[in-house]
């Protein structure tokens, strides 16, 4: 019986780890300096709660900012909890980690995408290093692609 590391799941779940680290020290610490998150989650996702206005709004996905105003935020092993100001209409929402598509504090040029397998990668792709070119990286992730999971850092690095 064969078996194999499943890289994409274990990548997802260590992200999923950070990024409940970092909500769980801005709900005990507030938010430092200026950071501030712009989070895109799915909104079709079975355990993702939010009000029916924004769900009609936004049937596929949403991205919402914590940055100056949030309140009530509340972190747990499956997600995390926020009431956020729409239109000076505070609304609470649930977001679980794993119907988040993009994790992003510009204020360090720092993000994470998740893709599924319906976006059709499945490589964790990084940047090359020097003596490499970009070309070649991207001819190579090409040539691994495959139907699972990918979390692409490339983009917010500097």
């Amino acid at each position: 019986m064969s078996r194999e590391i499943d890289y994409g799941n274990l990548m997802h779940s260590a992200m999923r780890g950070l990024i409940r680290t970092v909500l769980q020290d801005v709900s005990d610490n507030g938010l430092p300096g200026n950071h501030h998150f712009f989070i895109t989650f799915d909104t079709a996702h079975p355990d993702v709660e939010l009000a029916d206005w924004l769900s009609d709004r936004y049937p596929g996905e949403m991205t919402v900012v914590m940055q100056h105003w949030f309140d009530n935020l509340t972190v747990d092993d499956d997600g995390f909890g926020v009431t956020l100001n729409f239109g000076d209409s505070p609304e609470p929402l649930y977001i679980p980690y794993d119907a988040i598509r993009t994790f992003v504090d510009p204020s360090v040029e720092f993000g994470l995408r998740f893709e599924s397998a319906d976006e059709d990668a499945d490589v964790y792709s990084a940047e090359p290093d020097a003596e490499d070119d970009a070309a070649s990286a991207e001819d190579q992730t090409e040539a691994k692609k495959k139907d699972a999971d990918v979390v692409s850092l490339d983009s917010f690095r500097k």
